[in-house]
């Protein structure tokens, strides 16, 4: 597998590439262009500003996160092509400065939900934090207000331009079936996957953050079984999935590792964290390890290491520990234990495999 490392661009990040090249094993930036909004033409100049920043530090941008889908696009809306024509030629720009991977998602409104972004845990570390009981019952308007007091960075999926016609957008989803949302997602992919195709690029739909309705808007990209309805839309190789085990892990139902045992070939990239699923269906993150939460992180690294899986996998959200004034959920310290918890799994299958083979050689 291949480890990089979210980074969220200078000025707008309280982690410094001279401290992500200090983790052992990291080879790459996960990045965006987080200030242009959704729709907009990703600028070839641009990209190439953050490509020249990466390289200083010997790391390679094969990977993009957060080339949003317009809503537009999500809605079905006749001014959607015009969205999709933007797609494309941020697809060709992203190509031509060497991109590998986009991982983008098609949750209508909110890109992923959360009732608290500095919930403490018992030791005195704080997470993010989704009370289910509370969600039932808040104004979404309460919850952007919520969101948006982190003035400090740009928070990907609540961007403010977007954010100020709330009313509005709940109005075009009113009605709105999952079938509706399936259908738009159809037709978005067979318009830019065949550009995909033609660059070597491969796209990664992000799963639904909860993979569940909130305030009542369709979402589908939630289980094993809709992931393969996804893959089957535009049967491609260059149709994947970005495969998030906190997303789909805060569903006790969704089984990760067999996902990746089932999806390998079409995982293009991998988000490894982990959260503690309560019976009342709220969560909250916890630290990697696979004892403090919900998820077997173990046996989805064993999953990928027997699947012989070489793409590109970061740690996702971590605590906030140790007094880091950070992002929410993207501080450094937890993230940085976080990939050397999971170097420690693959590096123990690597040394076992080995094992086992030369045990094999010399019988």
């Amino acid at each position: 597998m291949k480890m990089v490392f979210r980074w969220f661009g200078e000025g707008n990040d309280s982690v410094s590439l001279k401290h992500i090249k200090q983790i052992p094993g990291v080879e790459g930036i996960v990045w965006a262009l987080h200030d242009l909004p959704a729709g907009e033409v990703w600028p070839l100049d641009r990209i190439q500003e953050v490509k020249n920043q990466a390289e200083q530090h010997g790391f390679h941008i094969d990977v993009v996160e957060s080339v949003n889908v317009h809503e537009d696009i999500k809605l079905g809306l006749p001014s959607r092509d015009t969205y999709i024509d933007h797609y494309i030629q941020t697809i060709e720009n992203l190509a031509a400065a060497g991109v590998k991977v986009i991982c983008y998602n098609f949750m209508p409104v909110f890109d992923w939900t959360r009732t608290e972004l500095f919930r403490q845990h018992e030791d005195g570390s704080t997470a993010l934090y989704f009370e289910n009981e509370k969600i039932r019952n808040l104004d979404p308007l309460e919850l952007v207000e919520t969101i948006s007091n982190n003035a400090a960075y740009t928070m990907p999926g609540w961007e403010p331009e977007r954010l100020q016609y709330l009313t509005k957008l709940f109005d075009q989803y009113r009605g709105m079936t999952e079938s509706d949302l399936w259908d738009n997602l159809q037709y978005f992919l067979e318009k830019v996957i065949p550009v995909a195709e033609q660059h070597d690029i491969k796209l990664a739909i992000h799963p639904d953050d909860p993979p569940w309705s909130v305030f009542g808007l369709p979402r589908i990209i939630t289980s094993q079984e809709n992931i393969r309805r996804l893959l089957g839309l535009v049967d491609s190789p260059a149709n994947g999935v970005t495969l998030c085990s906190g997303s789909l892990g805060a569903n006790p139902a969704n089984n990760v590792a067999d996902m990746v045992r089932e999806f390998a070939g079409r995982i293009h990239f991998a988000h490894i964290r982990n959260v503690k699923a309560m019976d009342n269906g709220s969560f909250i993150e916890t630290s990697h390890r696979t004892s403090d939460g919900s998820v077997d992180i173990y046996d989805i690294v064993k999953a990928y290491h027997e699947t012989e899986y070489t793409g590109y996998v970061r740690p996702d959200h971590g605590r906030h520990i140790w007094d880091e004034a950070c992002r929410p959920g993207y501080g450094l310290y937890d993230r940085a234990l976080g990939v050397m918890y999971l170097w420690g799994i693959w590096d123990s299958f690597v040394r076992t495999r080995k094992e086992d083979n030369l045990y094999a050689s010399s019988k």
